[in-house]
């Protein structure tokens, strides 16, 4: 009995000081946790509430709500073939951030595209008018302007500075609710997609809680500087599962400057067509490792083929940056002034050579070129319903089984167009109405009489399926600057 009242003490001895220890140890641990109360008062006030309005013809892309449909789908996955509309005015929420005390405002493209009317909620609860000064699709950047002076602004950050592991705080509106703060930590940088939807983004990763409504909002980091824009989560439920994603502010501001000056963005390009680089890729080519960006096609003239890139080099680096994947290379060409000189690392017959090229620059984006003219899409598309096509190549024909000469291939959808039809590039008209279609002046020349409200009806080929599919040329859309 004596034995187990000394061990009873000696446990009880011990043990206040250890529970002691621990409490120290966690409130030294909990001291080390950032606050982040005094960067939301002092930033929080240029956060602002975007509403978005529109006829559903044009805000719903390829017949679902832009709204509905989570974003991480829009981005990922193909638009199917037609689906029954709803009629009736629609809102789209999202969020954003004042950028100039005079008015500017800085959001997501998908957040007001194919809006009627733009409307800002300030902190201070005042509602006011947004003018659509200009938007970027690739970059999924929009840039407003309210008609207000000595407004609250957020300051910019460096985005090259963000490392995996920093904390970082998103403030915005999801599902409505303003001026909610979340807050996380980054997971990873340079996160490209490699598909041909937003190609030139480097995202920051980030475990952020994001939701819809989110969306055009700032990132922050601890100095409360801005570094990214909130864009995307990756669900399969449309809600946060831990991974979102934001664009680099350097590549925001970059699009934000040149939006002001010229009504677009201008991107590099240097003309190649590049894949992944695999294990047994990297064995046959001598490679020391995987890696690299391996060049499958040069265009014949440009910046690639004149600086004397050949089909099976590897490129590995690009102005001094390593290309670690194919998806890495062109948001470094795409975000590079046309015109720059720059120096390409490559692998070739057992050899790394230093090529300078000279950047091309990417064709730019007709709809912005019509916004920014003032012409109509159908001035620059050829055509009253705003569709380019182009004549397909034998290669194609033999991929899709068409052998006769029937068959254009849609190469890009103007204007209004764009946001109500389920036509997508890529797609094969073969017909417009009863009459076959055999070349891109066939094309233009069976729809030239079609009038605004008209609709047409087309024999579309995708991939192995064949459906009509009518479309109504559209109407002159609001007129943005």
């Amino acid at each position: 009995m004596t034995m187990i009242h000394r061990g009873a003490m000696l446990s009880r001895t011990l043990l206040v000081p250890l529970l002691a220890l621990f409490c120290m140890v966690g409130q030294a641990a909990a001291t080390d946790l950032p606050d982040f109360s005094s960067l939301v008062e002092r930033y929080g006030p240029a956060v602002v509430n975007v509403q978005a309005s529109g006829n559903p013809d044009n805000q719903a892309q390829h017949g679902q709500d832009a709204q509905e449909m989570p974003e991480i789908f829009r981005r990922f996955f193909g638009p199917q073939m037609p689906m029954p509309r709803q009629r009736g005015m629609r809102v789209s929420m999202g969020s954003g951030f004042i950028i100039s005390s005079d008015g500017y405002v800085l959001t997501n493209n998908h957040v007001v595209d194919g809006s009627d009317q733009v409307t800002v909620r300030l902190s201070d609860r005042r509602e006011l008018d947004a003018k659509v000064i200009g938007t970027d699709a690739q970059y999924d950047i929009a840039l407003l302007k309210l008609n207000a002076s000595n407004l609250p602004v957020v300051s910019i950050g460096d985005s090259r500075k963000v490392k995996a592991g920093n904390w970082v705080v998103a403030i915005g509106s999801p599902f409505g609710f303003d001026h909610s703060v979340t807050a996380g930590i980054v997971s990873a940088i340079g996160r490209n997609f490699g598909g041909a939807d937003q190609q030139y983004v480097p995202f920051i990763q980030t475990d952020v809680p994001i939701n819809r409504g989110n969306s055009g909002g700032p990132l922050f980091n601890l100095d409360g500087q801005v570094v990214g824009i909130n864009s995307q989560i990756f669900s399969n439920t449309g809600g946060f599962m831990g991974v979102s994603f934001a664009i680099p502010i350097d590549i925001a501001m970059n699009a934000v400057e040149q939006i002001k000056t010229s009504g677009r963005v201008s991107r590099g390009m240097i003309g190649v067509q590049i894949q992944n680089v695999d294990r047994e890729q990297a064995k046959a080519l001598g490679l020391p490792r995987t890696g690299g960006a391996l060049v499958n096609k040069v265009t014949p003239g440009g910046a690639a083929d004149k600086a004397g890139i050949q089909l099976g080099d590897v490129i590995l680096a690009f102005a001094g940056r390593d290309v670690v994947m194919s998806a890495d290379l062109p948001p470094l060409v795409g975000s590079t002034k046309p015109g720059s000189k720059v120096d390409l690392s490559i692998w070739r017959e057992g050899k790394t050579l230093t090529i300078p090229v000279t950047v091309g620059e990417l064709p730019a984006d007709k709809d912005a070129l019509a916004s920014a003219s003032g012409a109509t899409p159908s001035a620059v598309a050829g055509n009253a319903l705003g569709i380019v096509v182009d004549e397909l190549t034998a290669e194609q024909r033999k991929q899709l089984g068409i052998t006769d000469n029937q068959g254009v291939v849609v190469q890009r959808i103007a204007g209004n167009l764009s946001r109500r039809s389920a036509l997508m590039p890529g797609d094969v008209i073969l017909m417009v109405g009863r009459k076959p279609v055999r070349s891109a002046a066939d094309f233009n020349a069976s729809v030239k009489g079609a009038k605004p409200g008209d609709s047409i009806m087309l024999l579309v080929r995708r991939d192995d399926q064949t459906q009509f599919v009518a479309v109504t040329v559209p109407k002159a859309g609001p007129e943005r600057e």
